[in-house]
């Protein structure tokens, strides 16, 4: 089992990776399509955004709840429907900073045993929440390398 004070402090260096990769951009390149096919940063932003408080929310029932019913959640339709392209960037990457520090202190106060809890996830079947708090830290790096790839693309490299 990996050590929960590890894992908490890994889950908090998210945010300030995310910040790192998107420093410098104006709002216009943040909203550019560089790469075809592909999201804009702000799009990135916002789809984070989005997932961490349901990521929480998952973690939260795992933590509260034997073995509750974890809701899968389609970031296609999230994207096509909710506006990415008109959010604020830095009100996006507040809500996810905060999201995490609130996660980060109820976990904080756990047994390191609260890893080994289960929820089911309606997609994905059975799941810990240590694969859900790793799912969780390895989100943030899986779309930061999207946003190197977008900056490279736009000449920012």
């Amino acid at each position: 089992m990996a050590d929960l004070n590890d894992m908490i402090r890994e889950y908090l260096a998210g945010p300030a990776a995310l910040r790192q990769a998107i420093s410098g951009l104006t709002a216009e390149q943040a909203k550019a399509r560089p790469v075809a096919g592909k999201w804009s940063v702000l799009e990135v932003v916002a789809h984070i955004a989005d997932f961490e408080p349901i990521l929480a929310a998952r973690m939260k029932r795992m933590i509260a709840l034997e073995k509750p019913v974890l809701m899968g959640a389609d970031e296609n339709l999230f994207v096509a429907k909710l506006a990415y392209q008109d959010r604020d960037l830095e009100e996006e990457l507040r809500l996810i900073e905060v999201v995490r520090a609130e996660m980060a202190r109820i976990l904080s106060k756990q047994d390191a045993t609260v890893l080994a809890r289960v929820g089911i996830h309606s997609e994905r079947g059975e799941r810990t929440l240590e694969q859900m708090l790793q799912a969780a830290i390895n989100h943030i790096p899986h779309h930061v390398a999207f946003i190197h790839e977008k900056r490279k693309a736009l000449g920012l490299a």
